[in-house]
């Protein structure tokens, strides 16, 4: 597909459903945005999580063969504190996400093969994962495989 093909595709909107935290955050950066590519052999996602730390979240993500996508974790209380300060603020504005669990789930376009994908926690806060859509065995004919 060059880019002539791909300008010409309707652009999909998926079906996201957040809850707990993630559902009551409205003011700052939100969590949950989802972005899906599309390629000949696999899918590209990448969700917006800001504010979640990678080693403190509990976060995991299930993909299952039809194509939903669930991904669940926690948003961690820091208490105030900066990081390497022993001052602790109280917070007068707080427009990020609050602290709790929280779930993202969506629907990508086609089954998938849950066992063959990437993830990866960018730095930026963005969950990206490749997973490989889902390819039917071929059927041998008159008993011969294919070589």
């Amino acid at each position: 597909m060059d880019a002539c093909d791909s300008a010409n595709q309707p652009k999909l909107k998926p079906s996201v459903i957040l809850s707990g935290t993630a559902k009551e955050g409205s003011a700052g950066p939100p969590i949950g945005l989802v972005d899906i590519g599309i390629s000949e052999n696999a899918y590209l996602f990448r969700v917006a999580l800001p504010g979640i730390r990678r080693n403190e979240s509990n976060l995991k993500c299930d993909i299952q063969h039809n194509g939903t996508v669930h991904i669940k974790g926690v948003v961690t209380v820091d208490a105030g504190m900066l990081k390497d300060s022993s001052s602790v603020f109280q917070m007068r504005v707080q427009q990020l996400c609050p602290p709790g669990p929280f779930t993202i789930s969506f629907k990508l376009p086609g089954p998938v093969d849950p066992r063959l994908f990437c993830p990866n926690f960018r730095n930026d806060g963005v969950l990206e994962v490749a997973v490989m859509k889902y390819r039917p065995p071929s059927a041998p004919t008159n008993g011969v495989l294919p070589l």
